[in-house]
């Protein structure tokens, strides 16, 4: 028995005898198959990841079989087609091969010779989606190294999961604190995905009042509400084919996530002031910067919602997780301030970027691109003081000690000059704090608050 995921195959008829018969035959051997007598809606089913056989009728009223050939190798073609004639037509037959089709069978063939053609035909549409997989996985491993940048076991495995996950065309969701890049990891999944040409459609859930956001997604009629003079499409139907990316989804409000549960149940849609069904063929990507399980928990998000979305899901780490991607990442954003400059940005000193891996990022890779952007126009950075005194002339010991008596001065500052609590933040034992502050000349009345 044939996988019928992957053994899909499209009949395009005018006589309804002929499909119906193919139909059954068809079936029988197990495969998947649809049959058309308009060649225009069997068009919709074909795309560059289908992976199906074409079988076309060569005379037909409502389009010529070698029209429907053309058509339908313009959409990818590499997909099989094979011509079906009812006459033993030699030079129909050698055009259609010359134009692209995969065989020219009579419908007068055995029955057993037109399924051998048919399994053929399948199992080469296999070997195409495949090698194309693998191509893209190989391309990927390179390209994605240029978009996720980092070189941390969290963000190696951060790409193997956004490259895996491409190839899945499910919906999921995107966690992650804010700035750590959520809508950078929803690109990628479109980009590596089988829906790379098609509409990449992002909309931020928090950003929009409810009155608006309903419009937005869903579109209008002409004359829904005051102001809407025409028709609207809305984001979904916008992305049809594509991807729609929902950042900050646990901002949606709770009559919205009645109408998008229907949407991923469905994939139909109505628009604002209508009435007509419309489908849509989109993968849904959500973003949230809060635990939408705990969320749910709370009564703050609709349960059956996050199941739906949570077929699968990716957790993007904070930028505190994976500080040894820090210098790399400043680099890469001074390089990129640079070119839009148009001018050579200055060398970034060691301890620059030593200072920046051991600095706290709560805004995350967002926080670190604005710092990145400041430096090279010159301003301030802000970043922690315990390093001002480090110097790339000063020895490693020098260097070491400037650091240690820095660190020891903020933790007294912090605790008012209370040795037991700086001790205790420290890690240190008392005696120990005692003696690096005379080593270093620190005296406690110093850090005593007025």
């Amino acid at each position: 028995m044939n996988d019928q995921n992957n053994n899909q195959i499209i009949i395009i008829d005018d006589e309804a005898i002929v499909r119906d018969a193919m139909l059954q035959t068809l079936e029988l051997e197990g495969f998947q198959a649809r049959a058309f007598e308009d060649p225009r809606e069997a068009f919709a089913h074909c795309s560059m990841s289908w992976p199906g056989v074409v079988i076309c009728d060569v005379r037909m009223e409502i389009m010529g079989g070698l029209d429907v050939l053309k058509h339908i190798l313009d959409i990818d073609h590499e997909i099989p087609v094979i011509m079906f004639s009812a006459h033993a037509d030699i030079a129909v037959a050698i055009q259609a091969i010359r134009l692209g089709a995969y065989d020219f069978l009579e419908k007068t063939n055995d029955p057993e010779h037109q399924i051998n053609t048919i399994n053929r035909a399948s199992k080469k549409r296999q070997l195409v989606l495949e090698n194309r997989r693998l191509r893209q996985a190989i391309d990927g491993q390179h390209i994605i190294e240029t978009r996720l940048i980092g070189q941390s076991v969290l963000t190696q495995r951060l790409r193997e999961s956004v490259l895996q996950l491409a190839e899945v065309d499910v919906d999921l969701i995107i966690n992650g604190a804010t700035g750590t890049g959520k809508e950078v990891v929803a690109k990628c999944l479109h980009d590596f995905s089988s829906r790379a040409d098609k509409p990449f459609v992002a909309l931020n859930c928090g950003a929009l009042s409810e009155s608006i956001i309903e419009s937005e997604l869903f579109g209008h009629e002409a004359g829904a509400f005051t102001g809407a003079l025409k028709r609207r499409i809305g984001k979904i139907e916008y992305a049809n084919g594509g991807t729609l990316f929902l950042d900050e989804i646990e901002s949606m409000p709770a009559s919205l996530q009645v109408q998008m549960l229907r949407v991923l149940q469905e994939r139909t849609l109505q628009r604002l002031g209508g009435n007509s069904e419309i489908n849509v063929d989109i993968r849904v990507l959500a973003a949230s910067k809060v635990s939408l399980r705990e969320a749910a928990d709370e009564g703050e998000f609709r349960e059956d919602l996050y199941y739906r979305l949570n077929v699968a899901s990716i957790d993007i780490p904070t930028l505190d997780q994976r500080k040894e991607d820090i210098p790399l990442l400043f680099k890469h954003f001074v390089d990129q301030a640079s070119q839009r400059a148009g001018r050579k940005a200055a060398l970034i000193p060691g301890t620059l970027l030593f200072q920046l891996s051991q600095t706290a990022w709560s805004g995350n890779i967002r926080e670190l691109r604005n710092a990145a952007e400041r430096w090279f126009i010159g301003l301030p950075l802000n970043i922690d003081q315990a390093f001002a005194s480090i110097s790339e002339t000063d020895s490693l010991d020098d260097n070491v000690a400037n650091y240690e008596r820095a660190v020891i001065s903020a933790a007294l500052s912090k605790h008012k000059g209370h040795i037991e609590n700086t001790a205790q933040a420290l890690c240190i034992p008392r005696k120990k704090l005692y003696l690096r502050m005379k080593k270093y000349g620190l005296e406690r009345d110093d850090f005593l608050c007025d």
